[in-house]
């Protein structure tokens, strides 16, 4: 079973430890340097909640690097979100910030107007922030705790996805970052893990939704498995980071280059014919579903 988290976000990072910053070594993988791009995503706009670090960064210079422009909204870190402007910009593309609370509906809608007046559609959406803390037994979750997980990884899926929506065309894609936790489950991430099995059933359940209504827009999830992200060195000790990964059959953790790819291919039109289904990219580890 994996003992790690996947996919963090600045939020997550933020608040484990307030006001610290983390050397990560080795510095994590953003794209494979000779990765060379075909323009599978050219023109199109896309819009990545989580994208300022970890594999939200790692999915925004991919798709730049594929002929996107991408939106990046975000909560409070602005070196991040910075950061990742720069490297999106390298790639030749726009990248378009804007600080919001995703829990708060009137700031979706706030920013998805900030968004559709620069750009007139967002072609897809990836739907990947979300929260974590780590507790020995479910009786240390407390409520706030609890609300604060939920109305984070959950609520949001909801406000940004039916703000969006109208304005999305045929052949447009949502992607949701789910988890290995929706599968296996995680002892010390019980909110959490159940918070990702909600988003594994909502990709299901809209993206049968929208094909039963006849929009054209796909919906699809990955579910990364243990991930180099700035959260690892943030929520556990030195010991524990030394096998940080070994428990999946391939042996070592995986690197945010290694997951983007999974994110391109559902964006891509070579993914036409896919809607419902989730990619697993968690080292061989298998699970069902």
């Amino acid at each position: 079973m994996n003992h790690y988290p996947d996919s963090p976000s600045p939020q997550e990072k933020q608040e484990h430890q307030p006001g610290v910053q983390y050397k990560m070594t080795p510095e994590p993988e953003i794209i494979k340097s000779n990765y060379q791009g075909s323009q599978k995503l050219k023109d199109k706009v896309a819009l990545i909640t989580g994208g300022d670090s970890g594999i939200g960064r790692s999915v925004a210079v991919l798709f730049a690097r594929e002929g996107a422009n991408i939106i990046i909204p975000y909560l409070e870190e602005d070196q991040d979100a910075q950061d990742t402007k720069r490297l999106v910009e390298q790639e030749g593309r726009q990248c378009l910030l804007i600080q919001c609370d995703l829990r708060q509906h009137a700031a979706v809608q706030q920013m998805v107007d900030l968004a559709l007046q620069q750009f007139p559609h967002i072609n897809i959406l990836v739907n990947n922030a979300a929260v974590q803390y780590p507790q020995k037994t479910i009786e240390d979750i407390n409520p706030e705790q609890l609300h604060k997980t939920f109305e984070t990884n959950l609520y949001p899926l909801f406000y940004v996805t039916q703000l969006l929506i109208p304005q999305m065309q045929p052949g447009d894609s949502i992607i949701n970052t789910t988890s290995i936790t929706s599968y296996q489950g995680h002892n010390e991430l019980i909110d959490y893990a159940s918070t990702k099995g909600a988003i594994t059933a909502f990709t299901r359940s809209l993206s049968t939704n929208l094909l039963k209504n006849k929009t054209g827009i796909r919906v699809n999830g990955v579910a990364p498995g243990p991930i180099w992200t700035p959260l690892i060195p943030s929520s556990f000790d030195e010991e524990q980071l030394k096998g940080f990964g070994e428990d999946t059959p391939m042996g070592r953790m995986g690197q945010p280059s290694e997951v983007a790819p999974a994110y391109l291919f559902l964006a891509s039109d070579e993914a036409s014919y896919i809607s419902g289904q989730v990619i697993h990219v968690n080292g061989g580890t298998i699970v069902n579903g």
